[in-house]
């Protein structure tokens, strides 16, 4: 037992009976810290990834909601109130709730202890928003620990994160003896043979197809060798496509002829019977097919308990296994899986030598060890922030604090919305049948439903109104003119061979986001099929904002396919148009792309940013910001709250501004475009402007009237010269829930954005 100047000590992540390795791995450090350390106090903070929770242990003190902002900053406050010494936080980007799991920021930027968090996942090449949530938590975070020295170098080069505030240690083992596998074989009904193991949460990147189909010619010289894959299948997979991919393993295993070979145990286990498992192995596989993994937790496992490993070589293995500890094969193949584990079952002196070496080696990782760095590494943050004036608790007057965004309500989002699609427009808040569909709502809709999905809000309803929403679109979309329908009557009946420009532009914009952020496996592929299709003719049309949403949507899909030379190009046609018509229209006072400010404005410059920043060009980038923010002046009040360019006449150059109707569609442009302003030049004003545009709809506006509707979910449909349009139809409702969803995005990873006021 050793005494420790920390007394109180917070581990923050997922946690068992959850089933996945990081809740493992935070049960594993609670519990040998808490033996090692008794004198330090332990107590647990895990994330909730469905609402009814789990099942805890004692030790568990506070819960984390996953997709709700708010929850992290109560669990900072009950952190800070409760006088934790340290918080342990293991991170993860897909066990937090926001956009690449920003809103964790939420939580460590409202803490006044020190954070040492464990970073599982470093990527090499990470998308801005990845980017930019590992670069913010590991500032605010005093010491950093990753588990292997690549994962060291990728944060220090990568990430620009200081040599001296990174500690590598170890992904910890459980302490088993070493000892020899037979005995433990009957156990299994594996006594006489010769077994290999894989184990883990299944899922396709795992590569065990390729073990299987290894396992034939392995056979050749071992008749009596089993291969035992050991664990459930992942949770996500099991609620996105059910027990298919285990049961394509299991047909796989059949056609092969190798059934009796074969063993599937399909559960999750605890380390006690998993470790009975290990031992029964004479070699122990990981045919992960991945190479961009930095840490895996079974394959510690297997080494620490001294077994010979066969694996494919990503970044974790290729380290671990380097100068003989272990066996590399290349990805994907086969072949080179049996001739490699053949060769160490033919050669018992070899594969003893091997298991010898790496149960030594492996002494130095058991989590009696693992602990001892841990705890030294709370100590170095403790001292490393006795020279750092003290942060005082996150308690804010109301003048500081910004307004509340509202809670999520989607029940007119769902009442709009039948099995064909989003209806367009609405008498109070009842459908209005009569007026049919359109191809701008339902390509909005989608846009929200992928938005939804990044905040952790897309459970199966909100799946299913994504469906139907891509179906409209599929439908709307004319193979023949590459164009899209816009209006369809109730009665199913296509109103026009092709629609407007802007709701063609407006489809590929949602298109594009599908492709480029959306993690479920069908609707990428399929958007990415229409997307091609659909493009090349948005250089047809002569609609500036047609442009823009094009602009928008070829952003997004380069997100995932940067290297589509085709939308690169028709990208920058797009931009040097848009840039042309601002050069030959703007004047001093009046630095815009048309004589005249109509609808959806605040799209033009929004476009420009986007794409100019993505692409580097720097003139485009120069228009974007510089239109904008003329654009925001001519929409602020004398009272300085935000004012749309009223739909009642608009605002011609040279002419009075039309102060009334003011549409919803106009706040949530200015909305977006300010933020992606933002986004690029980090500057807090954008921000303002950004909250300013949003609380209109709550508000702060010429009337002091509310146009979000908070108890139907749905916004009305404009603010007239002297009361409500108390319609509430579906552009405008989706004008309030888009802008809604990307502050929420933004939020959570930004501090700034609670003071800009």
């Amino acid at each position: 037992m050793i005494q420790s100047e920390i007394r109180k000590v917070a581990f923050v992540g997922d946690y068992l009976p959850r089933k996945c390795g990081i809740a493992t791995f935070t049960g594993d450090m609670y519990g040998s810290i808490s033996r090692q350390f008794p004198d330090t106090e332990c107590f647990v903070v895990p994330v909730n990834d469905r609402v009814e929770g789990y099942e805890y242990p004692s030790e568990v003190r506070f819960e984390i909601d996953e997709p709700d902002l708010d929850s992290y900053r109560r669990a900072a406050d009950y952190l800070n109130f409760a006088n934790t010494d340290v918080v342990c936080l293991q991170h993860e980007y897909g066990i937090y709730g926001g956009m690449a799991g920003s809103h964790v920021l939420a939580l460590v930027h409202d803490l006044r202890m020190p954070v040492v968090t464990t970073f599982h996942t470093v990527l090499r090449e990470p998308n801005d928003e990845q980017r930019h949530v590992l670069s913010q938590l590991a500032a605010a975070s005093a010491r950093v620990a990753v588990m292997t020295e690549r994962a060291r170098q990728f944060l220090r080069d990568i990430y620009s994160v200081p040599e001296t505030k990174i500690d590598v240690i170890a992904h910890g083992i459980p302490d088993t003896p070493f000892v020899d596998p037979n005995p433990f074989k009957e156990q299994f009904g594996v006594d006489g043979k010769l077994v290999a193991l894989t184990f883990g949460l299944l899922s396709p990147n795992k590569g065990i197809e390729h073990m299987l189909r290894a396992v034939p010619e392995i056979m050749k010289s071992f008749p009596n060798f089993t291969y035992i894959v050991l664990g459930a299948t992942h949770p996500d997979l099991v609620r996105d496509q059910g027990e298919r991919y285990r049961q394509g393993l299991e047909r796989l295993a059949r056609d092969l002829g190798i059934s009796k070979n074969v063993i599937f145990y399909n559960r999750f286990v605890e380390l006690k019977e998993l470790t009975e498992f290990i031992r029964a192995a004479d070699v122990y596989v990981t045919p992960y097919l991945n190479p961009a993994q930095i840490t895996s937790g079974t394959l510690a496992y297997s080494f620490g308990c001294g077994k010979a490993i066969v694996s494919t070589p990503y970044w974790h293995a290729e380290e671990l296994l380097a100068d003989g500890r272990g066996v590399l094969v290349p990805f994907a193949d086969p072949m080179a899986l049996a001739r490699e584990i053949s060769e160490l079952l033919r050669d018992e002196p070899r594969r003893m030598a091997m298991c010898q070496e790496a149960y030594r080696l492996g002494r130095e990782m058991i989590w009696k060890c693992s602990a001892t760095h841990y705890m030294e590494s709370f100590q170095k943050s403790r001292l490393g922030r006795q020279d750092q004036p003290f942060k005082p608790l996150t308690v804010r007057t109301l003048a500081e604090q910004q307004a509340e965004l509202p809670d999520w309500r989607l029940d007119h989002l769902i009442r709009m919305t039948d099995a064909t699609g989003m209806i367009q427009h609405a008498t109070h808040t009842i459908p209005n049948f009569m007026e049919g569909y359109c191809t701008d709502d339902n390509a909005r809709a989608l846009l929200l439903t992928v938005h939804l999905e990044e905040l952790g809000r897309a459970g199966a309803e909100v799946g299913l109104l994504a469906s139907r929403y891509a179906a409209f679109l599929q439908a709307a979309f004319n193979p023949v003119s590459k164009r899209f329908r816009n209006f369809l009557g109730f009665d199913r009946r296509w109103l026009e061979d092709f629609g407007s420009d802007d709701s063609h532009g407006r489809a590929l914009w949602a298109l594009g986001c599908c492709v480029g952020r959306s993690r479920r496996r069908d609707l990428p592929v399929w958007a990415a099929s229409h997307f091609e299709w659909a493009l090349p003719a948005v250089l047809e049309m002569p609609s500036p904002r047609a442009w823009a949403f094009g602009l928008l949507g070829i952003r997004e899909y380069l997100r995932r396919f940067g290297g589509d030379r085709q939308a690169s190009q028709i990208r920058d046609v797009l931009m040097a148009r848009l840039i042309d018509i601002y050069d030959r229209t703007a004047t001093s006072d009046w630095p815009w792309f048309e004589d005249i400010l109509s609808y959806d404005i605040a799209r033009l410059p929004q476009a420009l940013i986007a794409a100019g920043h993505e692409s580097g060009n720097a003139r485009a980038l120069e228009v974007g910001l510089h239109s904008l923010g003329w654009l925001v002046t001519v929409q602020t009040a004398p009272q300085e709250h935000f004012r749309a360019i009223g739909s009642n006449g608009f605002y011609r150059k040279g002419q009075t501004k039309a102060r009334f109707d003011q549409q919803p569609i106009e706040a949530a442009a200015t909305v977006s475009a300010c933020l992606e302003a933002y986004r690029v030049t980090q500057k807090n004003n954008w921000m303002k402007e950004a909250r300013s545009a949003f609380e209109w709809f709550l508000g702060r506006n010429d009337l002091g009237l509310d146009v979000y509707d908070p108890a139907t979910g749905g916004c009305f449909d404009g603010l007239q010269e002297d009361r409500l349009n108390r319609n509430q139809g579906a552009e405008s409702t989706l004008a309030f829930l888009l802008s809604l969803a990307e502050i929420s995005l933004l939020e959570s990873s930004l501090v700034a954005f609670r003071q800009t006021r």
